[in-house]
């Protein structure tokens, strides 16, 4: 084997040259770099300067390497150089450790800083001055055509919508008979359940405030899911002619739409044999989401079933500039009121202004 000279390079170091290392006077700057050499150099670089890869590398050292640590140092003109003896090493600075915040993160700013930006004025104290302010109580209700006022507050106090509220849950009634035995109730079984089909004026049905519609769910404490015409109509015949207690629902088959009239009178729909065939467009009935194909019930709680067209008319004329309208889908009130006559609803149904 040749004797190597510091003037010779070897064939198996060509292009391993010691990274910032010039070639001295006795020609010891060509060396063999080893992975260890390269992981002493490199254990003086912050972490957080190491990609992935080399960081991955420096862990693959053997632990039983032996390792020469290789100190780095800024050189005058070559750019880093290894320090000599004696000479001290700067240290790469230590990057800040964050503290640990125990504080939630906040997902949203709050309003204080939030204000002037981008020239908005959003302090508490200004969105609340901007608030739409209604009445408590008042309920709304579009009005009119014009397209720049689409609501329009409407008295808690109004009498008609006071009057068709549809409340939610149950109540209980004690319904009685008159002298002759009848309770003037007429009850039809629709999807295994048993609903109001007729409520005959100045009777005990009528004085106690069932309504066309109304499911009846007991009958003294039995319950009536599931029961025919026949069999609830034989419940009732049989209680007691003092007392007879209902758990009552109020007309799940039915909704309410309030309206207001325009400067002609009108809210904008036409009705044909008592059912909604047509609507104007832009008018109050329109945006209030009236529907065609429906039957009107009540016109500001008032019975209007069996009336004929002209009557209902008078009674929208009469009702004041906001209605209330009581409506029921077709295929349903068909259902309600079949086998009865229009001569038996239009003389014998409660068409009485109910209380409130």
């Amino acid at each position: 084997m040749s004797q190597l000279t510091g003037e010779q390079e070897p064939s198996w170091n060509k292009g391993h040259r010691l990274p910032g290392r010039g070639t001295d006077s006795v020609g010891s700057g060509w060396r063999r770099t080893s992975s260890s050499t390269w992981a002493a150099v490199l254990s003086d670089v912050h972490p957080s300067l190491l990609s992935p890869l080399t960081l991955c590398a420096l862990q693959c050292v053997p632990k039983s390497s032996h390792v020469h640590p290789v100190p780095i140092s800024g050189g005058p003109e070559g750019g880093p150089s290894h320090a000599g003896p004696g000479q001290s090493r700067p240290r790469m600075p230590a990057l800040p450790v964050p503290e640990h915040d125990s504080r939630p993160p906040v997902l949203y700013p709050n309003l204080a800083e939030l204000e002037n930006y981008m020239g908005l004025s959003l302090s508490s104290q200004e969105v609340q001055q901007n608030l739409p302010q209604i009445p408590e109580g008042a309920r709304a209700a579009v009005s009119g055509s014009s397209p720049g006022q689409l609501v329009a507050p409407v008295s808690g106090n109004s009498l008609g919508v006071l009057r068709a509220e549809i409340k939610p849950g149950v109540r209980e009634i004690h319904l009685c008979k008159d002298d002759r035995g009848k309770t003037g109730l007429r009850l039809r079984a629709i999807d295994k359940g048993v609903f109001v089909q007729l409520v005959q004026a100045n009777t005990p049905a009528s004085l106690v405030g069932l309504r066309f519609g109304d499911q009846i769910l007991q009958i003294d404490g039995r319950d009536c899911a599931g029961w025919s015409t026949d069999k609830a109509h034989r419940a009732v015949k049989k209680a007691s002619a003092e007392k007879i207690v209902m758990i009552v629902r109020d007309r799940p088959f039915q909704r309410t739409v309030t309206m207001h009239k325009d400067s002609t009178g009108h809210v904008g729909f036409v009705i044909k044999k008592g059912k909604v065939i047509s609507l104007v467009k832009g008018s109050s009935a329109a945006r209030n989401g009236l529907l065609t194909n429906h039957y009107v019930c009540e016109v500001n709680g008032q019975n209007v079933i069996g009336l004929k067209d002209k009557e209902v008319t008078e009674i929208l004329a009469t009702a004041g500039n906001v209605i209330t309208l009581t409506i029921i889908p077709t295929v349903i009130y068909e259902h309600m009121v079949k086998k009865l006559s229009p001569t038996l609803l239009h003389h014998t149904m409660d068409h009485s202004i109910p209380d409130v």
